[in-house]
């Protein structure tokens, strides 16, 4: 071997042994440095699962919410509705009873038209024969004063000499009222406001009574209740102070 071979292998040896533990030291820290990057990567993870477990928590809290919310506004909805159609029902329940009503009102009023129709046939009939017309007075007054109230209307207490006019006036009346009767001029002999004489009279069971002297005005006595009352049958002798409506004929 010549010195040069010698030379260079001397050269390599002084070579290895000085490059050799920087190397070894370099591949430690290395192996630490990779360690320590895992270690940050794995806490990474954790963390990052970590939230992602809170997220998915929020979430199927917020879903539960939203989902019972939407359950109690279903049921509040099916609530209202059901609430609504019993609302329905009865309205239609109401409004059958009032149709039913409106006709049965309806019918009434038509048979009191008819009725009114008829009465008022009747009155123009009876107007026409007994050439006048009839009002009842509106306030209470004596025989003499009521007399006083029609004349004053260019009427006069009424006359009633048929049964077919005491009949009718009997039906209109609701209450006592004076006719134009009396015998206050001869006691006992009754006369007309036109002083034509009493030819047919309508009297109650027991009238003319001239109870206590002193009734002398005749009076139309509506009670249908009274013992004996009937259309033909209705006519009292009272004190002509008393006082009543008048029936007045124009």
């Amino acid at each position: 071997m010549d010195l040069e071979a010698i030379y260079e292998n001397v050269e390599r040896r002084d070579t290895e042994n000085t490059t050799g533990p920087q190397t070894q030291s370099h591949s430690q820290d290395e192996g630490k440095d990779l360690k320590r990057r895992g270690s940050r990567c794995l806490v990474l993870i954790t963390v990052g699962l970590g939230l992602i477990c809170v997220l998915l928590l929020v979430f199927i809290i917020l879903q539960h919410i939203t989902i019972t919310a939407e359950r109690d506004l279903i049921k509040s909805y099916k609530n209202t509705a059901e609430e609504f159609n019993q609302t329905i029902n009865s309205l239609q329940d109401s409004y059958t009873d009032l149709m039913i009503e409106k006709h049965q009102l309806q019918n009434n009023f038509n048979t009191l038209s008819q009725k009114n129709l008829e009465l008022e046939t009747e009155l123009r009939n009876v107007s026409e024969r007994g050439n006048g017309m009839l009002f009842m007075s509106t306030e209470l007054k004596s025989w003499s004063d009521s007399r006083q109230y029609c004349r004053d209307r260019g009427a006069d207490l009424v006359i009633i000499n048929t049964e077919e006019k005491q009949r009718f006036i009997s039906s209109l009346v609701s209450e006592r009222g004076w006719i134009g009767l009396s015998d206050t001029e001869n006691e006992g002999i009754m006369k007309w406001v036109d002083n034509s004489p009493l030819n047919q009279g309508f009297w109650l069971k027991g009238e003319p009574s001239n109870y206590g002297g002193n009734e002398d005005c005749i009076e139309l006595n509506y009670n249908r209740e009274k013992t004996g009352w009937s259309p033909l049958n209705s006519w009292n002798d009272d004190v002509c102070s008393e006082k009543k409506k008048g029936i007045c004929e124009k």
